[in-house]
């Protein structure tokens, strides 16, 4: 079974500083995928851009190393799903990064969809009809 795990703000933002009072929560959650990972597990992490932008993830930047060797994937915002996160921020009012991770969730074609985040409510907004985990950090 194929699963992904989403990233939202506050959770680039934790995993990106050791002085983040949500650090060792995210960094858990991050270490119990890898552990799946090798256990030949089908799990992904991934993260909008517009969701690492917002935060400030600069992959280029050295404070962001750790993060960056978690291997998780940028989903970007590409035409289509610029079509639906637009479709998404003009039924719930959301932020564009907001939209953006609706748009992911609404597309992917994962068996199981996870989001840690510290907005619940917003996620459940934008996940639509897709069934879809909320881990709050």
């Amino acid at each position: 079974m194929k699963s992904l795990i989403v990233l939202d703000n506050e959770a680039v933002q934790a995993m990106g500083s050791p002085a983040h009072p949500k650090h060792q929560r995210v960094l858990s959650l991050v270490q119990v995928v890898a552990q799946r990972k090798r256990r030949a597990a089908e799990v992904a992490l991934a993260v909008p851009t517009t969701v690492r932008a917002q935060a400030g993830w600069d992959r280029t930047v050295a404070a962001w190393a750790l993060a960056n060797r978690l291997r998780v994937a940028d989903e970007a915002l590409g035409r289509a799903e610029a079509n639906v996160a637009a479709q998404i921020r003009a039924a719930t009012g959301v932020s564009v990064a907001d939209a953006h991770l609706g748009a992911v969730l609404q597309g992917s074609k994962a068996q199981r969809v996870t989001v840690l985040t510290s907005d619940p409510g917003d996620v459940a907004a934008v996940a639509g009809s897709r069934a879809v985990t909320i881990v709050r950090i």
